[in-house]
């Protein structure tokens, strides 16, 4: 089990940047696979970024170029650093971790990003 705690959302305007922050409890944070889900208003959650524990990253097409994930174990956070925000990006920014072996999935409350035109 691995708690989530999500920081960095607010309010800004299209082409301004924004740094989320996901501090997580546990001793096993190396292991995880970190990642960044969002959800907009009347859409389904969809999957922005991941890092795993190598350090290799995935994007969703959309974000690739603007948005850089990534992790500092010795802190037990995860960072997803977006630059050149659209208001197409508006939407709760959730962390999760999943476990490599399982695939059991933690998920954090969610922050809100708001991008206005």
């Amino acid at each position: 089990q691995v708690q989530l705690v999500e920081s960095g959302g607010g309010l800004v305007q299209a082409g301004d940047s924004l740094r989320l922050s996901c501090a997580a409890s546990g001793r096993t944070f190396s292991s995880y696979i970190m990642g960044w889900f969002r959800q907009a208003p009347g859409k389904e959650r969809e999957f922005v970024a991941r890092i795993r524990p190598s350090s290799l990253t995935d994007y969703t097409n959309s974000v690739k170029g603007r948005f850089t994930i990534s992790r500092d174990n010795a802190k037990n956070t995860v960072y997803l650093q977006m630059n050149s925000l659209k208001p197409e990006d508006t939407a709760v920014y959730y962390c999760t971790a999943e476990t490599v072996i399982t695939g059991s999935r933690f998920w954090g409350q969610g922050t809100q990003v708001t991008v206005s035109s």
